[in-house]
């Protein structure tokens, strides 16, 4: 599976890469079997070394292809509209959006046993640190899900941030989605700032 990445889009910062995998967790999960319908599950993945680590309920039939397919791991970044407007000449342009995207391919791993567990509660202990479930529970829901691992074989990375344009044409895109109202233009604008 490919990801279309004008050389100018193309994000070669690997660290940068992982850090919007860090900040943006919840991926979409997509395997592609010849002949079959794609099977796409949307979820939280979490990076650990040289792998995503996760899990699925057990009654997915997704996991059975990961065997038989090729999987990618999609993760979306800060991402909005940005206005011909905001340009120096804006009867030159056309509206588009900018984005941040990192696709990660590879062979999921069905993880087992006590792995899957340490898997399952270092998700928990992630996104919620003062939870403490009780074991026995744990262990015994442990059993409706399938945990696995997707190892980092290819990172594909697109950062599609105005890098084509004028520098004053980047500062009044950056200008005017910092001052709207919504969190998730200011991201993008924040995004452009850090990564000039």
């Amino acid at each position: 599976m490919s990801l279309y990445t004008p050389g100018h889009f193309e994000g070669r910062d690997r660290a940068a890469a992982l850090r919007l995998i860090a900040a943006h967790p919840f991926a979409t999960l997509v395997t592609t079997v010849a002949g079959d319908e794609p099977q796409i599950t949307h979820l939280p993945l979490l990076q650990q070394g040289d792998a995503l680590h996760g899990h699925m309920a057990r009654a997915n039939p997704h996991w059975q292809a990961f065997a038989h397919g090729r999987t990618v791991a999609i993760f979306h970044g800060p991402h909005a509209y940005v206005s011909p407007r905001w340009y120096e000449t804006p009867a030159q342009h056309v509206p588009t959006w900018n984005y941040a995207v990192v696709h990660v391919a590879g062979r999921p791993q069905l993880v087992e046993g006590m792995a899957a567990l340490d898997s399952l509660r270092a998700l928990s202990a992630h996104f919620d640190p003062d939870f403490d479930a009780d074991p026995q529970r744990v262990e015994r829901l442990a059993a409706a899900i399938v945990a696995f691992r997707l190892p980092l074989e290819r990172l594909d990375a697109k950062f599609k941030m105005n890098q084509n344009r004028t520098a004053a044409d980047r500062a009044g895109v950056i200008a005017a989605l910092a001052a709207q109202p919504a969190a998730a233009d200011r991201a993008v604008a924040e995004w452009m700032r850090t990564h000039e």
